[in-house]
């Protein structure tokens, strides 16, 4: 009941399109509403700066710097609040208490607690506020209720104008790697996007950066001078520390030791101030172009044990996450820009790989595949054609055809545009299955493989016999001496189709027969990438391992 009314607060998708093609405009009021509700519930900005808040920006790997941060600390004794967003399976995912997502039961009392008092004095002048301001104003809530020793707080679009930069004194700022992505809200270039990133920089609090490419950086040191913070680049952690012994991540993945080493740095300065230690090295002065490393090689042997296993026990689900069944592994990886699919391509090449030796039957390769909002698919699309899978299976975020749960429901999205865009992303990848294939026998111009099924596919679905489960309308697309594709309207679908009736977890009921070509193989390893919440839709049919 507390999630559905929740969900009621998330904006419908004709809003959101009015204001993307107003490019954001009233964004610079998120902010001071933010201040605005947060004493709507009881909680001044001193309340607020008590929380002992560690802040992170960035476009890759924030979650997982968070979540770094969040097992350093804790296995350090302190009683840590995590924040982060989006959630996975469950919406109380987002509030976390010494690692832990919050109870059903906490949640419940929490929400109708800050909902209460939102209602009571709302009115013309003051709204309610929306999903993401009223999840953060309830992280606030939470943190203090919980009496938590520090708060990491993960931005969630962008910085500047986001929903968590009411935080006026934090600890100290992260900002992970950028890249391209929300670009209809923060810009269409890196510098752009840079700039809303280091919008939760603050003045005299220290800052931290991952390395990043020469026009993200400049932006960033730029912002810096201009608000009056020391900022600081921190190299990747090394392999292996200056004993020789490992450093080990409990997140997979090689951008993961870039996160790690941020986090660390981040966590350093957090006990620093928390023990009030006046041995910290001199932030870099402004006209200092030679960037200071403050985390190098030389260090790491001083990590203590505590941190080490942090960083060693640290779970983050949905990133680089692989769980095995019988007959079928998934390989999660919610990667939805460039950068982040290289990466996933590499972890999913190489896990997969080590897999499949220790099998001594057959192996197919299965890709499961959504992006949504503004991002560009053909991006994301292409790197993955290259990666020799037997089939491409694409569906929307939608758990099944007839009805979603409530933790998985988006109002912001008509059913209609994510079904049409699943059928756009299917279709691309076609094209560049049969460009790549056509390079590969090094055709004339004039010799043509027949591309399509696109060219014979209806460009519009047949939502009547969506809703009703029926598949037979989706005919499979078999590229010659390529991949097989095939569209679902639901993970469920698409899963069942994918897994040949392997999963459990799925009905059987919209089960279609696969081709020959992946029939009697002995494992199924299934990449499930484009999108977290794709991810996180696939976790709540199969479970966790």
């Amino acid at each position: 009941e507390a999630v559905t009314k929740l969900n009621t607060l998330q904006s419908n998708a004709q809003t959101l399109e009015k204001i993307r093609k107003q490019g954001g405009k009233r964004s610079e009021q998120n902010v001071p509403n933010m201040i605005k509700f947060a004493e709507r519930v009881g909680i001044s900005l001193d309340d607020v700066d008590k929380l002992s808040i560690i802040h992170v920006s960035g476009t890759k790997g924030k979650g997982s710097t968070c979540a770094f941060c969040e097992s350093i600390l804790r296995h350090q004794g302190y009683k840590t609040g995590f924040f982060s967003s989006p959630h996975l399976v469950e919406v109380r995912e987002r509030f976390r208490i010494d690692g832990i997502p919050i109870s059903r039961e906490k949640f419940t009392n929490y929400f109708w607690d800050v909902l209460g008092k939102l209602e009571k004095t709302k009115s013309a002048e003051d709204p309610m506020p929306a999903y993401f301001a009223f999840l953060t104003v309830m992280s606030l809530h939470v943190f203090l209720k919980e009496k938590v020793d520090v708060a990491i707080m993960e931005v969630g679009i962008g910085g500047q104008y986001d929903s968590t930069n009411l935080v006026r004194k934090p600890v100290v700022c992260g900002v992970s790697s950028l890249g391209l992505d929300h670009t209809s809200i923060l810009g269409e270039t890196i510098d752009k996007i840079a700039w809303h990133k280091a919008g939760i920089f603050k003045p005299g609090v220290p800052a931290f950066t991952s390395l990043q490419q020469e026009a993200a950086l400049n932006v960033l040191q730029n912002r810096a001078k201009e608000i009056g913070c020391p900022l600081t680049i921190v190299p990747s952690l090394p392999m292996l520390d200056s004993n020789g012994d490992d450093i080990t991540l409990g997140i997979s993945g090689t951008m993961q030791r870039h996160n790690a080493a941020l986090a660390v740095q981040l966590c350093k300065v957090w006990t620093d101030s928390r023990q009030k230690d006046q041995s910290q090295q001199e932030a870099p002065s402004e006209d200092d172009n030679n960037h200071q490393f403050i985390l190098n090689h030389t260090e790491v042997k001083t990590l203590p044990t505590a941190v080490t296993e942090g960083l060693r026990q640290c779970r983050w689900d949905g990133r680089d996450q692989r769980i095995h069944k019988t007959g079928v592994s998934y390989y999660l990886d919610g990667a939805h820009t460039l950068e982040s699919v290289q990466q996933c391509i590499e972890w999913f090449k190489t896990s997969s790989a080590e897999e499949s030796k220790q099998i001594s039957g057959r192996v197919i390769r299965i890709l499961l595949f959504n992006s949504t909002g503004d991002r560009e698919a053909n991006v994301l699309i292409e790197p993955l054609v290259d990666c020799g899978f037997d089939a491409a299976v694409f569906c929307p975020n939608i758990l099944f055809s007839t009805s979603n749960t409530v933790d998985a429901t988006n109002l912001t999205v008509t059913k209609e545009s994510q079904l049409n865009r699943v059928l756009a992303n299917m279709l691309l990848f076609e094209r560049l299955a049969v460009k790549k294939l056509q390079q590969q026998k090094h055709e004339k111009e004039s010799t043509q493989t027949d591309t399509s099924c696109s060219a014979a596919k209806k460009s519009k679905l047949d939502n009547d016999s969506l809703e009703n489960g029926d598949n037979s309308q989706h005919t499979v697309c078999m590229i010659e001496d390529s991949v097989i594709t095939k569209d679902f309207p639901c993970i469920s679908s698409a899963l069942t189709w994918a897994t040949q009736g392997r999963e459990p977890n799925t009905s059987l009921q919209s089960f279609t027969e696969v081709p020959s070509k992946l029939r009697n193989a002995e494992h199924i390893q299934i990449l499930v990438t484009g999108s977290i919440h794709l991810v996180g839709g696939v976790i709540g049919l199969i479970g966790s391992e």
